[in-house]
């Protein structure tokens, strides 16, 4: 007794240290002895101990997340264990119902955990986790702590079964989500009702927390409901998409009756501002049902039950002033327009005042744009969808477009300006730092502003020429007001972002030549603003100024310039009479002056020229362009002059940093400039060395470095800018000549340097990363470009140059010990990744005859496999597929591998081939299709050479035999470990069986050898899942798998396996069809789990 007493108070020290300890050390200091507890074999009766002799809540809350670990293990505990652990939590909860939240919310994550884990389990013939309402029905009866605590087990539960766990198959997953929908989920949706009607019928005090509580659990419940995964079709939470919810049909009687939806409306104007949120929250989901859920009539008397309440709330909008309120009803506006056709809603009764209010209400909160500045984009979504949708309203009722649009504009555009004093006098956060957000206002502002566009485009002249004159006022008075100078400068930078999203709005409307005039009153008005700006970059310049002018040459560039655009457009008539802009070309003449400008004042803005360099590669992509730009002085001014003396930021100095966007650019520049060059380049030598003088001169400079004593830092930078710069060279260069004279530049001089560099800098991924970068772009055989001559050896050379690179970093890179968890990735593994990619690149290029390295005995092709297999093996599986860009370059080098080398995997040492095949297994699981498409050829090729050697080594002839010796260390190891293919094989047939398989092509070319290689594991594979379903589902699967293999010979000549191709989908298609019709609401398909 002693002993447990001393274990108690040792347990209670430790959880204090653990939620309440300051020092870092001693927080970490306790929760590895507390993850001792966890693994401890006494975990459950010290679980029990803390419960039940704790004297803190932090106790409780330790032995609540100890059982969750517990009973959330791979290997589950035995079942009559968790049925026990289920019932003791419910016990004791129900004892003491006023523990604090976070211990009730703790121990009700186990309940809701073991009950999902074990969801398909039988104990007695009878499902041993199904009665949670029975269970919870109990709670619901009691005072209000334990109904709470029922509706809480509800909530957590619907919430947990629509998570997905990342330790277990997806298809699990679904498979148990889909049958809770089916058995459970409307039940709890009625009950949640059914509970806040109570609420409304005998109001609660609200202003008593135990009763407020209660409704927001309920209210949360209701929430989780509607927006569970209905059909597996989740997006990513982070994105909001507005999207359908695609409830059951067998909800329709719930919602048809319009009750339910009353009730949330009645349910936001009883509740606090607290809770309210949440009953907005609720009605999105309600706007936001499937359309075929109602009929024609049905849908219509929705639609005005939901804009009757939306005109309710607008004509009592006192609860709109919390932030939240406000927030969640932008997003339901939103929802609805989303979801209903404006065609529909102008039907509506009282449709004329209802959109009134939304004008106002948007105009409003426009003109107050301090507050809840994140809810501005539901309002213009809505806007932006209504006006989309007018060129497609057939009715006769006024939609009001016309009227309200304008309104909206107006009070966007004039709300931005008349914040900008008021956020620099007061150093408030500024919209314009934040581009993502405020080019995804002006997307949807566009469309818009083309409603009524003479009058917007008006506004908008009016506006501009107001700022411009004060601007230039305060230029040239000589107080010098430089706050002034930036509240205009700052307005002018909201007017040209402005001014660019408007134009870009063509694209999005059928215009006219006069709409295309109006174009170009705003247009050369924003060109005399860039030559304004550009005469006193020498003294001073505005950052937000000058991204807003990139902004609108871009759109312009995708509205008014290109191959398939009009090339008389209305838009050069106004221009040409104010500036000498008369057609495309003097645009971008101007558009290059503009760069030239900001490379040459910008260089140490790395936005500015991040931004400049982006719209120069952009100009670069199409050849009509080209061809225009390379006659251009600027352009040719930058061929011959890209060096840091005319543009800083290909300068390095002391202060360079490593992973700076600057040097990240230099990638960009070179890729654009290149393109350029090629234009007029043909078999020039002289001139693409003329060209490369710059870099030419770089090299030299490193080379004397490093003979002597040098400033490290300084020479990684130039190595690094130096790395990228060709990089982004190699990138453009599409043909076979071009490439040849880079390569003849660069091998073998300067290839040392860079191998040098590996050699010192191994250690430095900031120094690393950008030459193996560059190594695997030159290795690269884009456009065939590296079909050397037949009497060239440069394709050898290459690749031992890449073999050189990829031993030096391989074998150096594992010398690095210690290093912490979330340093794994940027020093090691992402350097791992791309040695992997340049040999991938290199593999699959078919310019090297690799029979070659081994007929002469070079050893480089060797070397780059052996260092391969290092790197891979200080690899665990699990960071194989946690790191997505790891996982593509050695699953897509692994294809390329068994494709063309199989005989180098096939004489693997046994524990080398074992990784690889469990890494395949892991692969197959992946969600990612391109991954798990990846390891089904892969499993593909070495499947088909088993199969080949097996049936070799079954014939008789003595030169058969030998051949087959070629692949018998694999084969001696795969009858060592046959788990292994028995285990894909499993994997294979529970993806095509239960899954929604969307490579299902690529799962069925290496099942039929896995069905060739096992075919004992096969049948009892068939009979053991044909055996745990139900007598009436037992002979129509039979039948299916008999279908399976019908017309399937002994081999795997193509012909064989696209028969068996037709088959699996046949299979696929009636296994489902019998699953679904065989399986009643409440017995869902008791499959066997083939994952372990």
């Amino acid at each position: 007794m002693a002993a447990y007493s001393q274990d108690l108070a040792q347990f209670e020290i430790l959880c204090q240290q653990l939620y309440e300890a300051i020092d870092p050390a001693q927080r970490l200091q306790a929760e590895k002895a507390l993850i001792e507890l966890t693994e401890s074999s006494e975990c459950l009766s010290k679980c029990q101990l803390l419960l039940e002799q704790g004297t803190t809540s932090y106790a409780q809350l330790l032995a609540a997340t100890c059982l969750t670990k517990l009973v959330s293990r791979v290997n589950p505990l035995p079942l009559q264990q968790r049925i026990d652990i289920r019932n003791y939590i419910l016990n004791y909860m129900a004892s003491c119902p006023k523990m604090e939240p976070f211990v009730i919310q703790a121990l009700v994550q186990v309940i809701a955990r073991i009950t999902k884990m074990g969801w398909f389990e039988v104990r007695k013939d009878k499902l041993a986790f199904r009665e949670v309402i029975a269970d919870v029905t109990k709670f619901l009866q009691g005072s209000v702590e334990h109904c709470m605590i029922g509706v809480m087990i509800l909530s957590e539960l619907t919430q947990e079964m629509n998570m997905p766990d990342s330790t277990r198959p997806l298809s699990k997953h679904r498979r148990i989500a889909i049958s809770f929908r089916d058995v459970c989920l409307r039940e709890i949706f009625t009950l949640a009702c059914t509970l806040l009607r109570e609420v409304l019928e005998k109001p609660l005090n609200l202003q008593d927390q135990t009763h407020h509580d209660l409704v927001m659990h309920l209210l949360k419940l209701s929430q989780n409901c509607l927006s569970f995964d209905f059909i597996g079709n989740a997006t990513d939470e982070s994105a909001d998409d507005l999207s359908t919810i695609q409830i059951p049909a067998n909800w329709r009687t719930v919602l048809l009756d319009m009750s339910t939806l009353k009730l949330f409306f009645d349910l936001y104007h009883y509740s606090p501002s607290s809770l309210s949120p949440l009953v907005l929250s609720c009605l999105s989901q309600l706007a936001s049902l499937r359309r075929s859920v109602f009929n024609n009539t049905e849908h219509a008397t929705y639609l005005t039950c939901l804009m009757k309440g939306v005109q309710r709330i607008l004509e009592n909008p006192q609860g709109l002033s919390d932030a939240n309120n406000y927030h969640e009803f932008c997003r339901f506006l939103a929802q609805l327009k989303a979801n209903y056709q404006l065609g529909e809603i102008v039907m509506v009764e009282g449709y004329s005042e209802i959109i009134r209010l939304i004008a106002n209400f948007t105009v409003a909160s426009l003109q107050h744009w301090e507050f809840a500045p994140n809810s501005v984009h539901y309002l213009l979504s809505l806007w932006h969808r209504m006006v989309a949708s007018v060129p497609f309203v057939k009715s006769t009722e006024p939609h009001l477009m016309e009227t309200y649009a304008p309104e909206v504009v107006k009070a966007y555009v004039t709300s931005r300006l008349e914040a900008v004093s008021i956020i620099i006098r007061d150093g408030l956060e500024d919209p314009l730092d934040d581009m993502g957000l405020v080019l995804q206002q002006l997307e949807q502002l566009c469309t818009v502003s083309r409603c009524e566009y003479k009058e917007n485009c008006a506004l908008i002249v009016q506006l501009f020429d107001q700022s411009t004159q004060r601007y230039q006022e305060l230029l040239h008075s000589c107080t010098g007001r430089n706050t002034e100078i930036t509240v205009q400068e700052s307005r002018l930078a909201w007017l040209v972002y402005i001014v660019g999203a408007v134009i870009g709005g063509r694209l999005t409307f059928t215009c006219t030549d006069e709409q295309d005039a109006m174009d170009g009153e705003l247009v050369y008005r924003v060109f005399q603003l860039v030559n304004l700006v550009d005469s006193r970059l020498p003294q001073s310049g505005n950052e937000k100024i000058e991204l807003a002018m990139l902004s609108f040459f871009d759109q312009f560039r995708k509205t008014y310039i290109g191959d398939q655009l009009h090339r008389s457009s209305k838009v050069y008539v106004r221009i040409s009479e104010v500036l000498s802009i008369t057609d495309e070309t003097r645009v971008l003449e101007a558009f290059m002056a503009k760069v030239v400008n900001n490379l040459k004042w910008w260089g140490r803005s790395e936005f500015v020229i991040s931004r400049t360099l982006q719209f120069l590669n952009d100009l670069s992509v199409g050849y009509a362009i080209l061809k225009k730009l390379v006659k251009l002085d600027a352009v040719q001014f930058l061929l011959k002059n890209h060096t840091c003396e005319h543009f800083p930021f290909l300068g390095i100095d002391e202060h360079c940093h490593h992973g700076g966007a600057v040097l990240r650019c230099r990638t960009t520049f070179y890729t654009a400039l290149t393109r350029l060059l090629l234009i007029d380049l043909g078999e020039d030598e002289d001139e693409f060395e003329l060209f490369m003088l710059p870099l030419t001169a770089m090299f030299e400079t490193l080379t004397q470095f490093f003979n002597t004593n040098f400033k490290q830092e300084k020479v990684k930078c130039m190595l690094i800018g130096l790395s990228r710069d060709l990089r982004g060279i190699a990138f453009a260069l599409n043909t076979k000549s071009s490439y040849t004279m880079l390569f003849d530049w660069l091998y073998p001089r300067y290839f040392s340097i860079l191998q040098h560099a590996i050699e010192l800098w191994y250690h430095e991924p900031s120094c690393t990363t950008p030459i193996l970068k560059l190594m695997a772009e030159l290795v690269h055989n884009r456009s065939q470009r590296l079909n050397f001559e037949v009497s060239s050896p440069n394709g050898i050379l290459l690749f031992r140059e890449a073999s050189k690179m990829i031993s030096t970093y391989g074998n150096q890179i594992l010398s690095l010990r210690n290093i912490l968890k979330d340093q794994v990735y940027p020093l090691k593994l992402k350097g791992i990744s791309i040695c992997f990619s340049v040999l991938k690149a290199a593999l699959c290029g078919n310019y090297v005859s690799f029979g070659v390295f081994q007929l002469y005995g070079d050893s480089h092709f060797d070397n780059a496999l052996k260092a391969f297999l290092k790197m891979l093996l200080s690899v665990c599986h699990s960071d194989l597929l946690s790191y997505r860009k790891l996982s593509l370059s050695y699953y897509s080098l692994l294809e390329c591998l068994t494709q063309d080398h199989m005989n180098f995997f096939a004489n693997l040492e046994p524990q080398v081939v074992i990784y690889i095949l469990t890494s395949l297994s892991e692969g197959l699981n992946a969600l990612d299709t391109e991954i798990s498409s990846a390891c089904c050829t892969s499993l593909d090729y070495i499947i088909s050479f088993l199969f080949k050697q097996w049936g070799k080594c079954r014939k008789n002839t003595l030169t058969l035999r030998q051949v087959a010796q070629e692949g018998e260390q694999l084969m001696r190891t795969m009858q060592q470990n046959p788990q292994h293919l028995q285990q894909m094989l499993s994997i294979l047939m529970n993806c095509i069986i239960f899954e929604d398989c969307r490579n299902q092509w690529s799962m069925s070319r290496p099942l039929l050898g896995l069905i060739l290689l096992n075919k004992k594991y096969f049948d009892e594979f068939r009979s053991n899942l044909i055996t745990s379903q139900d007598p009436e589902q037992q002979e129509a699967l039979n039948a299916c798998f008999g279908k399976l293999m019908e017309g399937v010979d002994q081999s795997l000549l193509i012909k064989n396996r696209d028969r068996f191709t037709q088959n699996v989908s046949v299979f696929k298609r009636e296994v489902s069809e019998t699953l679904r019709i065989c399986s009643p609401a409440g017995c869902p398909v008791r499959s066997v789990d083939m994952m372990n």
